[in-house]
C-alpha cells in the first residue's frame, strides 16, 4: 500500500506555553531524525513521519521519551471516492492479514481538523459503510472487537486501527544534564532511564572497587548500550573512577561498621566534582528508602551532607518489584542479573544509623580529599 507514514502524538509537551512547546516540539523531532531516515514534520499537534523504514522506525519510536503513542498510517485525499477505495484497500489487507474478519465487531473512531462539509459522525457513518460492506461485521460502538480510526485533516485524510503506546515523559535534553551513580545492580539503570524519561541528559559514572570487586567492565558497558537506546539526541557519556585504594584506607583506617556509608559519601563527592565537566546540575542514584544499610533515613542524611549541588533518587518510594519490573520493561534486567562476585568490602554488620559527626570525623582521618582529587585527575571514559 502506497503513502505509508507514522503519526506521532506527544502529551505534556502540548500544555506548556507556546514558547515552552515550541522549543520541546523541536527537541523531540531532533531526537527523532537521530535515529529514523525520513521527512519528519510538525503539523497541528501531531509529528508526522515518512520514514524509509517503516519497521525500523517503528521500533526505535518505542524507545523516544516524549512520545505518548503513535500510529502506522496511510494517507489519501479528503474527498469521500479517495476515502472510500483506501478504505477498502486498507480493510481488504487487514482481511488478508488476519488481523481483522467478518467474525469481528466494529467500530469507526472519526475526528476532524478543519473546515469540511460533513461532520464526524457522518463520516463515520460512510466509513463505516464500506467496512461493511466487505466483512458484513458487525457495528459495535461500546466493545468493539476492533477499531478502524479516520482523522481528517484539512484536505488529508489518515486511516490507521493501530495506536502504540510510547513512554511518554519529555523529549530528553529538555532539562538539563544530571550525572548518575551507575552500578551493575538492577536499581542505578532505572534510575537512569527515570531521568531520561523527564527529559534530562544523562552522564553515567562508575566506580571500580576492585581488588572488592570484579575488575570486569563487561556488564558496565552492556547496561551503557541499553539505556543508550533511550538516549536519542543527546550525548551519553560512561565514565569510570578507580575506587578501590580509596575503599581499602576505609576499611583499614575508620571503623568497620562505617564502611558503606564513606563508600558511599566519597561517591557523591567525587561525582560533585565530575559534574561541571558535563556541566550536570545534580547527581543522580538509585536509592530506595530502606533497601540496603547506605539507604536508611540517617545514612542519606550523613552520605550526602558533604554534597552542595541537589541529589535525586526517582526511586526513593519504590519497592524492589517495582524497580525490577521497570528494568525488565527497558531491557536492563537481565543483565544486571548476570551473576558476579558480591563486594568483599561490605561489613559483616553494617552501620544503619550513622552519626553525622563520626562520619565527618573519619573522612578527614582517612585524607579523603585527597583520595577524591586523585580520582577526578585519573577519570576514564569507558567506550
Amino acid at each position: 500500500m502506497q503513502n505509508k507514514l507514522i503519526i506521532v502524538r506527544y502529551g505534556e509537551i502540548g500544555v506548556k506555553s507556546r514558547k515552552v512547546r515550541g522549543r520541546f516540539e523541536r527537541k523531540l523531532i531532533e531526537n527523532i531524525k537521530t535515529v529514523i531516515d525520513g521527512s519528519v514534520k510538525l503539523k497541528q499537534g501531531r509529528i508526522f513521519i515518512s520514514p524509509k523504514d517503516l519497521d525500523k522506525a517503528v521500533y526505535f519510536l518505542q524507545k523516544i521519551p516524549g512520545i505518548v503513542s503513535y500510529s502506522p498510517a496511510v494517507v489519501t485525499r479528503t474527498d469521500h471516492d479517495s476515502i472510500k477505495e483506501l478504505i477498502e484497500t486498507y480493510t481488504g489487507e487487514l482481511v488478508e492479514e488476519g488481523i481483522f474478519s467478518g467474525e469481528d465487531s466494529f467500530a469507526i473512531r472519526c475526528r476532524r481538523v478543519g473546515e469540511h462539509d460533513f461532520t464526524s459522525q457522518e463520516m463515520a457513518a460512510y466509513c463505516g459503510s464500506v467496512v461493511y460492506e466487505i466483512t458484513k461485521s458487525k457495528v459495535d460502538l461500546s466493545n468493539p472487537d476492533f477499531e478502524l480510526f479516520v482523522e481528517v485533516r484539512d484536505d488529508k485524510t489518515y486511516i490507521y486501527h493501530q495506536k502504540i503506546q510510547g513512554l511518554g515523559g519529555l523529549p530528553v535534553g529538555t532539562q538539563g544534564r544530571v550525572i548518575v551513580l551507575i552500578s551493575t545492580g538492577i536499581d542505578s539503570p532505572v534510575a537512569a532511564f527515570l531521568m531520561m524519561k523527564r527529559g534530562c541528559s544523562v552522564t553515567l559514572l562508575n566506580f571500580n572497587t576492585y581488588p572488592y570487586t570484579s575488575r570486569s567492565d563487561e556488564k558496565i558497558l552492556k547496561i551503557h548500550q541499553k539505556l543508550k537506546e533511550y538516549s536519542a539526541g543527546a550525548k551519553f557519556n560512561l565514565y569510570q573512577v578507580d575506587y578501590g585504594d580509596f575503599l581499602h584506607k576505609c576499611i583499614e583506617e575508620a571503623p568497620g561498621r562505617m564502611t558503606c556509608v564513606l563508600c558511599k559519601s566519597g561517591m557523591y563527592q567525587i561525582a560533585e566534582k565530575i559534574a561541571p565537566k558535563d556541566k550536570a546540575l545534580a547527581i543522580v542514584d538509585g536509592s530506595s528508602l530502606g533497601q540496603v544499610a547506605s539507604q536508611t533515613l540517617p545514612n542519606i542524611l550523613a552520605t550526602r551532607y558533604s554534597a552542595q549541588i541537589p541529589i535525586l533518587s526517582p526511586l526513593i518510594g519504590m519497592d524492589k518489584v517495582e524497580i525490577e519490573n521497570l528494568a525488565k520493561k527497558i531491557g536492563t534486567y537481565d543483565i544486571s542479573i548476570i551473576q558476579e562476585s558480591d563486594c568483599a568490602a561490605v561489613p559483616r554488620h553494617p552501620e544503619t544509623h550513622a552519626e553525622l559527626p563520626l562520619v565527618l570525623e573519619s573522612l578527614v582521618k582517612i585524607d579523603a580529599a585527597d583520595d577524591f582529587d586523585k580520582a577526578v585527575f585519573n577519570l576514564k571514559v569507558l567506550k
